[in-house]
């Protein structure tokens, strides 16, 4: 079906599911990603500037970040954003290069995280019905506006019902997979 507000509730649909992914994206599981500062900003001469705008963020091993700043002037003010984020990390320097190890999680701290992941998958699918719900509020409109007969109508209810659906499954798929992720020691 081509009709205009299935194809608006669709692409409404997969920002949420990319806005989900990259929520979780951020929650730290046992290994090292650069993902893990994506939210940090540093105080760059004044203007708060993302972590990795300002230097090579890299893995050096599961349990290890490593960031060589550009500027070697910035190694003591990002390693004091990085101290003051509230991830828990204790960022090392050698005074060129910042490595951080990251902590091993404990058995309740996975616990907790695998909550807050399938909280943000629940707001995520919230999201969704919403955008569902306008979507069929849309339609009934367009067939009250005689725009679309009764039977359009149903199809086009089936239609998006279907891309809900399939976008719920798509998150349920993400939380599990993270759940797996969290919990593998």
């Amino acid at each position: 079906m081509n009709n205009p507000v299935i194809k608006d509730a669709k692409q409404r649909m997969d920002k949420t599911i990319e806005a989900f992914r990259n929520e979780i994206s951020k929650i730290r599981t046992g290994k090292a990603t650069t993902a893990l500062l994506d939210g940090i900003k540093v105080d760059y001469y004044g203007k708060l500037t993302p972590l990795n705008q300002l230097g090579n963020l890299s893995v050096l091993d599961v349990h290890t970040l490593s960031i060589t700043p550009w500027d070697k002037s910035m190694v003591s003010v990002i390693e004091k954003a990085i101290l003051t984020s509230d991830l828990g990390l204790n960022p090392v320097s050698d005074g060129t290069n910042i490595k951080i190890p990251i902590p091993p999680l404990t058995e309740e701290r996975r616990k907790e995280l695998v909550k807050l992941v399938k909280k943000f998958g629940e707001d995520a699918k919230i999201a969704l019905r919403n955008v569902r719900r306008d979507a069929n509020e849309h339609l009934k409109k367009m067939e009250k506006n005689k725009e679309l007969t009764e039977d359009e109508l149903k199809e086009a209810e089936k239609e998006v019902q279907k891309i809900t659906d399939d976008h719920i499954a798509k998150i349920d798929d993400l939380i599990k997979h993270k759940e797996k992720e969290i919990m593998e020691v």
